[in-house]
């Protein structure tokens, strides 16, 4: 069986917060950590003292901070839990989707900013794409347990999909217009692609419209989560 580390102080307590379906937690012994005891009694968690060595043996970030909660595997939500979270709220639907995004940082880091500023998922593909681990979950400060995230096999069905449910499907890219004249008071799906490569061919081909951001600098392009963090600001402010 396939399991997922969940590692620090950090991000286990958020997964304990939020619900996260936790086998056992891992505490290394001789620390102090009474406040992750005392969430996983309150939910019924179990949890095992072990040596440092053990600890550092399993830990697959080695960033683990005498904490590891132990999961079977990332449970995916599905796109249609994001919509009628929406609809729930009675809100226009935001959700994100991360094209081709393979580096874990990058995308950890977007799911963080995305749970902030209130989308309703993010939506990756099975391939090409990095997958809910370690390192994505220690990125995203525990949002990935906040927030639903989907993983689908073809991106490109899946936006034709949304836009049957009447999404507008918005894409950063360099190309694309100024960000600040775009309407985003509308149901729709931000598309942000890989550094260097950006949006896929295919997935840029079925953007209704294209966004950038205007820099004023030397430096050609953001790092992807950074301009995922100022469109997603922009955005939440637009739609109040």
């Amino acid at each position: 069986m396939e399991f997922l580390y969940i590692e620090g102080k950090r991000a286990v307590e958020e997964a304990i917060k939020a619900g996260a379906n936790i086998n056992y937690i891992m505490l290394a012994d001789g620390l102090h950590l009474g406040g992750i005891v005392a969430l996983a009694k309150e939910k019924n968690i179990r949890t095992k003292l072990v040596s440092r060595t053990k600890m550092d043996y399993t830990s697959k970030t080695k960033k683990h901070q005498g904490v590891i909660a132990v999961l079977s595997a990332f449970s995916y939500s599905d796109v249609d839990d994001m919509l009628a979270s929406a609809q729930q709220e009675g809100t226009k639907p935001f959700v994100v989707i991360a094209d081709q995004i393979t580096d874990p940082h990058n995308l950890g880091a977007i799911i963080r900013s995305a749970e902030c500023f209130g989308a309703h998922g993010v939506i990756i593909p099975k391939n090409r794409s990095a997958e809910v681990n370690e390192t994505v979950y220690r990125s995203s400060a525990g949002a990935a347990s906040r927030i639903k995230i989907a993983q689908v096999t073809n991106l490109s069905a899946e936006i034709e999909r949304l836009k049957q449910k009447n999404l507008w499907i918005i894409g950063a890219d360099m190309e694309g217009d100024a960000f600040e004249e775009a309407d985003f008071d509308l149901p729709l799906a931000l598309v942000l692609g890989a550094e260097g490569s950006g949006i896929s061919r295919l997935v840029k081909e079925k953007c209704d419209f294209l966004i950038n951001i205007p820099l004023k600098g030397q430096i050609a392009s953001l790092n992807v989560s950074v301009a995922a963090g100022i469109f997603f600001y922009k955005i939440s402010k637009v739609r109040k």
